[in-house]
């Protein structure tokens, strides 16, 4: 068998380099570092070596500069040239080009059956015991983000779903026919479970409609996008604006879509004119185009369901017409422990409960804030660690203007009877 010397990477090896990969077999088990990853390392210049054996490439080590520390990405042997100490030769090779940039740590992480390991252990590697690798995934690529960014819209942290306390009964509802069915696309096809496409949430103003489509986001780990019809008419015309606005959204892999308050844009066309009516048109041809693909949720809200055009809540439109009520007491007392833990006080949970019936989560947060703010100005103006009491809340109850009214009230469970679709 003819020698091999090692050499630098060229941009010429890309393709012989790409093919070495394939046929260094990893076994079952992917590679800790995608062939992607591995690519943009080399196309970025990152220090690479190579083996070479009669003009062809048998062997590579790639590296990844990160400040002082160097990851090494990839270590490549051709199944014919293995024992036979290139592996040791190549990493010589790169960690000499590594230190010479000003590397002083040099770490790998290989899969199980991953090419490399006996050169490592070889050139002085050791292995890290009680260590845990944890991977996450990203929901957006790069040309996602750049689409994102100009869209305004973001990925929401999934930990907002654990912060909508005290809305267990909603919680329950919208995790089993949104997000399970979402999260698990293959299982629910194989129950003749069609994903959702569209659904509206419908409610009082402050009873958490917007959170729950930011927490569902959050929960899916897909971009979030909330259209501001407001904001497109003033550009460029509502009707096209929302044309555009869908378009653009088509072209993420995945996506949660948010329309708030959507009366504005779907409602009754019966004395409307001739340019609402256009918009409403529009809206019901772009929900059509948008249900037309897999891996994207339109939610949008109302505070108001029966305002919406008749045609609007469609079978065919809308998966789900789902109440987003305020709080019963068992929620209330739920959402006055969470604030009261964190404020690390101690109060009567169930007075709170009983004085702050007809609070929405909105005003129950408004009321928590002001006794954070009074008893933190209380701690600087008397130099003590202040704690709210229950009377420090019964108190800021009281002076607090709950956003429902009795009509409010009547209207949605009116308003659930008749237009709601769990």
């Amino acid at each position: 068998m003819a020698g091999w010397h090692v050499r630098d990477f060229a941009p010429d090896d890309l393709e012989a380099l790409v093919r070495l990969d394939s046929e260094s077999d990893a076994g079952d088990r992917p590679a800790a570092f995608r062939l992607s990853d591995v690519v943009a390392a080399l196309q970025s210049a990152h220090p690479t070596v190579v083996a070479v054996a009669d003009g062809h490439i048998i062997g590579a080590a790639v590296g990844r500069i990160e400040g002082d520390r160097a990851w090494i990405m990839r270590i490549s042997l051709h199944p014919a040239w293995r024992d036979l100490g290139m592996g040791s030769a190549l990493l010589a090779a790169l960690e000499h080009r590594l230190q010479r940039a000003g590397v002083r740590t040099l770490a790998a992480l290989l899969s199980d059956a991953e090419a490399g390991a006996t050169a490592l252990n070889n050139s002085g590697f050791r292995p890290r015991e009680g260590m845990t690798y944890f991977e996450k995934t990203q929901a957006v690529t790069a040309q996602d983000v750049v689409l994102l960014s100009s869209m305004g819209g973001v990925v929401p942290s999934p930990g907002l779903w654990a912060q909508l306390a005290g809305m267990e009964v909603e919680k329950h509802l919208i995790e089993r026919r949104l997000v399970l069915p979402l999260a698990h696309p293959e299982l629910a096809s194989q129950h003749g479970v069609e994903p959702p496409r569209a659904v509206v949430l419908f409610g009082p103003p402050g009873t958490g409609k917007s959170t729950f489509a930011k927490a569902v986001a959050g929960r899916l780990g897909w971009p979030f996008v909330e259209l501001f019809p407001a904001r497109l008419a003033l550009e460029e015309g509502l009707a096209p604006g929302l044309s555009r606005r869908f378009d653009e959204v088509a072209q993420l892999e995945r996506v949660l879509v948010f329309i708030d308050e959507v009366e504005e844009v779907a409602g009754a066309r019966d004395d409307a004119d001739a340019a609402y009516i256009g918009v409403v048109n529009e809206l019901l041809t772009s929900i059509v185009r948008f249900r037309d693909r897999d891996s994207r949720l339109l939610i949008c809200a109302t505070n108001n369901v029966a305002a919406l055009d008749p045609a609007f809540l469609r079978h065919g439109r809308f998966d789900y017409v789902l109440p987003v009520g305020p709080p019963d007491r068992k929620a209330r007392c739920a959402l006055w422990s969470s604030y009261i833990a964190r404020a690390g006080a101690e109060a009567d949970i169930h007075q709170l409960a009983e004085a702050s019936e007809g609070f929405t989560p909105a005003d129950i947060a408004q009321a928590a804030r002001t006794v954070a703010q009074t008893i933190f100005e209380r701690t600087l103006d008397t130099g003590n660690r202040a704690y709210p009491t229950t009377d420090d809340y019964l108190r800021t109850i009281s002076g607090t203007r709950p956003t429902l009214t009795r009509d409010m009230s009547t209207q949605f469970i009116d308003h659930t009877s008749r237009f709601a679709r769990t």
